[in-house]
């Protein structure tokens, strides 16, 4: 038995999980108006299944399943890493969608709803479910 298993009094896993691929879910309330969002306004790669949607988002997948009794998640349940979070924030806008505007002592967003700091400029949006999304600035 290894230390760290000796040390838990449990066998380690196999490597099952560490081999296993991966994706995130959330729940939305209504399907239509979520493949419309992050299809059309987003223009994400859409696909739906029997069970609900995938987002195929730069290689990765994001399942989102109907749940009518939905409610939407109070942290960010999707995180978009962009190059310059001025210009999505520009496009988000254009596209209709309102950002989420914070006041709080550790976290304040500008008149844009950007939040410049300490760490990489962020923007929060809502998809039609509300569930909270974000836009990362990603930095070398």
């Amino acid at each position: 038995m290894s230390q760290k298993a000796a040390a838990t009094g449990r066998a380690p896993l196999s490597t099952l999980f560490k081999n296993a691929k991966a994706f995130s879910s959330c729940s939305v309330n209504d399907l239509q108006k979520a493949k419309q969002f992050y299809g059309q306004t987003l223009g994400l790669n859409v696909s739906e299944t029997p069970e609900g949607l995938e987002l195929k988002v730069s290689g990765s997948t994001v399942f989102l399943y109907p749940k009518p009794n939905h409610t939407p998640a109070s942290f960010t349940v999707l995180n978009f890493l962009v190059p310059d979070v001025e210009e999505a924030v520009a496009e988000l806008n254009r596209a209709g969608v309102k950002l989420e505007h914070y006041d709080q002592p550790d976290m304040k967003t500008d008149a844009k709803g950007i939040f410049r700091g300490p760490g990489p400029k962020i923007a929060w949006f809502k998809d039609p479910a509300g569930n909270i999304l974000s836009v990362i600035e990603q930095t070398e």
